[in-house]
Formats: structure tokens, C-alpha cells, sequence
């Protein structure tokens, strides 16, 4: 049984988040099955407790980082932790709001442990919360997290810890009951809030940790109905077709101009976060547009795009024909790619192709059903018109945002003509999105670039479309390239050698990286007269 701790310090942290998980874990199911708002797709336990169980292991290496010095972590370091973890791992349209009521509490946390801070960190935590979600609905885990916060504001000043604790799940379980009356699709199915029910019960833990033992009226969910097929399939029908999550490094601006760009392609749109990374989550019917649209704020990664079901986006489509066509920058990938089975179009250097060159390429794929891969971000508005040209010819065409050829070429890896379009697209779009992009470029002139002053012969570094590396051979500047992308994690590095690039290049990189990283894998293609000496990809 957890100790008596009047007092949210960082074993208190730590107790709550292993019970919350403890909890979780036991209700997942439960929860799960109730899921009805705003996709009746029965995952929110299983989302809450993925998102959690990420926080829990954040703080645990917290703890873990002290063990050697026989310290305690201090409560500022735990909450902190406990924040950040919720944020990179949330998962869902409630684990994102999970995570964004955690981070407020955590910045209020971090100055303060006392009753009072714990009464401001929920409040905060609430108002944070609504303010992530673009537009709030009631009889949500948003209405239950602010009668949380107002019932903890409501205890006296001579309140403890454990009071306010206990205040806060009483105001949310009671709350929680009334929400079927308030949003009527939880009426018709006879439930209350999946996210409500979660965030009771992870202040229950609270509770819990703070006080030494679970709350004196726990909750007890009435037995869950079934969900009605008539309401299911309501709720299936309105909304849209893909679920697009990803973490997202930008600036406060890049995101407000995100908000507005993906407000406008779906619903239930949460961005929480701040300090430079967050998570984005939004229903959408084109989930490539969505990735573009964080393309254009920041780096997108960890991108994660699950289909609501092959039926709903276009429930009376038959299999049909499907072709996928790519910008190359050489002939070597030239050749990789129509191996594949695409129709390619050569973009040579300093000629990117035209939006009509990409249609005529459409249309010599004879297909039904088109995957177009630009493969270069100049080309975005080129490609988008080529799409609608296509499309108004009666190609169904999915422009899947790709800025180089290492990002295509992972795509075209994972193309499955067998199964359904909407599943090939999500797939290839994952596969893109998971690759960072980077390439070697001679500078002509001496400028300014990210990385400093370069002069006229430099070797440039870029990642991501901005120099990052000055070097003075292609070989040091590689090295230097691969570090620094590596250094974020990967699995799969890919090096396209441009017709000037000995082998030797190829061996000692990869020799390089099967030396300093472990466990990842280099492939190498040749790709012939091409804009860059050398592209790389990581996935």
C-alpha cells in the first residue's frame, strides 16, 4: 500500500503514475468496449493506457538516473518527465488530451507541490486541455476535467493534498455520470464517456498515492450495453476515414497556421504541447494532406496513420487497376523504380518536370488508380495541379507528399497492389513519412547558410532541406550527415551515390555506420547523373 504522502513530490509522481497504469490496465477492456465518441472504434483504454504507460517509463528513468547517487529526484524533475513522456507516446484522440492535461499540471507542479499548486495545476490543466482541442464538446473528458479542477477549487485554504485529491475525483465521477445526457450519441448507446471514465480513474489513482489508500467511493461502472448497430454505423458514416497522429518539432506560429490548415481538412483536431514539440492528432479523409500540412510547419515524425475501415471513405468501390508514378532524379533510380513496376518521369538537373509531363505520366500508367510520388517539395503545387487534372479525367489519384527520392523509394518498398487502395496509400505514406531526408550539394558562392558561412567549393550537409554540415570532402561531410540524423534513432539507412562517387564511399560508410550504431542496416543504389553527389535516408 502506498505511503501517506500529503504532498505531490517525486515518489508521489511516481506512485501515481504506476497506479494510474496499474488502473488503467485493469479497465482497459472495460473502457475500451464503451467507446462510442468520437469514432466508436473501441480503443480509448487501450489508448489511455499506452499513453500513461509511456509516461510511467519517462519517470521511472528519472529514478533510474538517481539510483547510482542514492538521491530522490526532486518533484519539478519527475512532473516534468511524467509530461513529456504522456506527449511523446500519446495515442488517440483522449491520450493526446490525456497528455495535454498532464502537461499542464506538470508546469504548475514544477514550481510548487503543495495543496495550493495542486489546485492551480488542475485548473490550469483543464483550461489547457480546451484550449488544445479546436472545438471542445461537452459530455467529453474535457467537461470531466473542469469539474474536476472547480471541485478542488472549491476546498477550503486549510485543505491538504489528499483533500483537493479527493475533491477533484469526486467532482469528476460525478460528472462522468451525467454525460450521457449531455452528448447524444453516449444516451443512445446507454454509456458514459470513455475519456471521462479514463480520467477518473486516473485521479482515482491520484488519490490513491496521495492519501495511502483508493478512494472511499470508488467507481463502479454499471454494466456496459452494447453499443446499438444503428449508432455505430451513424458514427462510422459522418466521420472521416483516417486517424493521423504524429509528433511534430515547429514554432508556436508554424502550429497556429497548422491548427487553421487542418481544422479545415477534418474533425477532431488536438494539438498539444509547446517548447518547440508537439503532438498532432486529426480525423481526416486524406491523411497525405495531413502529413503535408506538418511537412510545412516543422519535422513531422513518428507518424502514425490508422484507417477507420476500408469501407468508409468509399464504401461501393470494387478492386481496380492501380499504378504507381514517381519523379526520379536520375537513371539509376530510373531503372530501381520501373523494376518496381512504377511509371517514373526523370527529373534532370535544373528542368523539374512540368505539371503536364506528371498527366501524360498518369496517363501512360493506364490505371484507374494512380499513387503520385513527387519526391521533391519544389514540386508540390506542380504535382497537386496534376492530381486535380487527373482527377478530372477520371483517375483516382493520391498525392502522397514525398520532398526527395530516399522518401519515394521507402514508399515504393512498402506498395502492395493487392490490397486496398485507402490501406496501400496510408501504408505509403507512413513508410515516407518515417524517412528523414538528407543530400550533399558543391556551394558556388560563398553565402549564409544554417550552418554558417560557406565558401565558393564547400561541401554542404543538408538535412531535412536545410545545410546543416560545411565540410571540406564528401567523405567527412557524409560521416557528419549520417551522425547527426542517426543520432535521433534508426533502422534502415539509405545512400543513392550520384555517377562521380567511387564504391570505396559506399564501403566506408557503411563500414561507419555498422560501427557507431548498432543494429542498423545501410542499403545502397546507384543513381547514376543525378542533382546531388550523394542522397541519404534514414528510416
Amino acid at each position: 500500500m502506498p505511503q501517506t504522502a500529503d504532498d505531490m513530490d517525486a515518489v508521489a509522481v511516481r506512485t501515481w503514475c504506476s497506479l494510474a497504469l496499474e488502473a488503467l490496465g485493469r479497465e482497459r477492456e472495460a473502457i475500451d468496449a464503451i467507446n462510442v465518441y468520437p469514432v466508436a472504434d473501441g480503443d480509448t483504454g487501450t489508448n489511455l493506457y499506452l499513453t500513461v504507460e509511456s509516461a510511467a517509463q519517462a519517470v521511472e528513468a528519472v529514478f533510474a538516473a538517481h539510483e547510482t547517487g542514492a538521491t530522490v529526484p526532486v518533484a519539478a524533475d519527475a512532473v516534468r518527465a511524467m509530461a513529456h513522456g504522456a506527449l511523446i507516446g500519446a495515442r488517440g484522440n483522449s491520450g493526446t488530451i490525456l497528455a495535454q492535461l498532464l502537461r499542464g499540471m506538470a508546469g504548475v507542479l514544477a514550481a510548487g507541490h503543495d495543496a495550493d499548486h495542486l489546485r492551480r495545476a488542475l485548473a490550469v490543466a483543464a483550461d489547457a486541455a480546451r484550449r488544445a482541442v479546436a472545438h471542445p464538446v461537452e459530455g467529453t473528458v474535457l467537461t470531466v476535467a473542469t469539474a474536476a479542477a472547480e471541485a478542488a477549487a472549491r476546498t477550503g485554504a486549510e485543505a491538504g493534498t489528499a483533500a483537493v485529491a479527493r475533491a477533484a475525483y469526486e467532482g469528476a465521477r460525478t460528472a462522468l455520470e451525467a454525460t450521457p445526457g449531455q452528448l447524444a450519441v453516449l444516451g443512445r448507446a446507454g454509456v458514459v464517456d470513455a475519456g471521462g471514465r479514463g480520467l477518473v480513474t486516473v485521479l482515482g489513482a491520484l488519490v490513491e498515492a496521495v492519501c495511502g489508500r483508493a478512494p472511499e467511493h470508488a467507481y463502479v461502472a454499471a454494466p456496459a450495453l452494447p453499443v446499438p448497430d444503428d449508432c455505430a454505423a451513424d458514427e462510422a458514416a459522418d466521420g472521416p476515414a483516417f486517424e493521423v497522429i504524429y509528433l511534430l518539432e515547429a514554432t508556436d506560429e508554424a502550429v497556429d497556421r497548422l491548427r487553421i490548415r487542418l481544422d479545415g481538412l477534418g474533425d477532431s483536431l488536438v494539438v498539444v504541447g509547446g517548447d518547440g514539440l508537439w503532438n498532432v492528432h486529426v480525423h481526416v479523409d486524406d491523411a497525405g494532406a495531413a502529413v503535408e500540412a506538418g511537412v510545412e510547419a516543422g519535422r513531422p515524425y513518428r507518424i502514425r496513420i490508422t484507417h477507420f475501415g476500408a469501407d468508409r471513405a468509399h464504401p461501393h468501390t470494387e478492386p481496380v487497376q492501380r499504378a504507381v508514378v514517381v519523379v526520379v532524379p536520375g537513371d539509376g533510380l530510373r531503372g530501381l523504380c520501373e523494376e518496381a513496376g512504377a511509371t517514373t518521369v526523370l527529373a534532370r538537373p535544373g528542368e523539374p518536370p512540368a505539371s503536364g509531363e506528371l498527366v501524360d505520366a498518369i496517363r501512360r500508367a493506364h490505371a484507374r488508380e494512380v499513387v503520385l510520388l513527387p519526391n521533391d517539395a519544389e514540386l508540390r503545387h506542380t504535382a497537386a495541379a496534376a492530381a486535380e487534372q487527373a482527377r478530372a479525367e477520371g483517375v483516382r489519384v493520391a498525392l502522397i507528399p514525398t520532398r526527395a527520392a530516399v522518401q519515394g523509394i521507402a514508399a515504393l518498398a512498402v506498395h502492395e497492389p493487392d490490397r486496398s487502395f485507402d490501406e496501400d496509400v496510408v501504408a505509403m505514406t507512413a513508410a515516407a513519412g518515417a524517412t528523414r531526408y538528407a543530400e550533399l550539394a558543391v556551394a558556388e558562392r560563398q553565402s549564409w547558410t544554417m550552418a554558417g558561412i560557406c565558401q565558393a567549393g564547400d561541401v554542404l550537409g543538408l538535412i531535412d532541406g536545410d545545410v546543416a554540415v560545411i565540410g571540406e570532402d564528401v567523405s567527412r561531410t557524409a560521416r557528419d550527415v549520417l551522425d547527426r540524423m542517426l543520432a535521433a534513432g534508426g533502422e534502415l539507412v539509405t545512400l543513392v551515390l550520384g555517377e562521380d562517387i567511387p564504391d570505396s564511399l559506399a564501403d566506408a560508410l557503411e563500414e561507419h555506420v555498422r560501427e557507431g550504431h548498432l543494429a542498423v542496416d545501410t542499403v545502397v543504389y546507384r543513381g547514376g547523373h543525378q542533382c546531388a553527389p550523394l542522397l541519404i535516408g534514414v528510416e
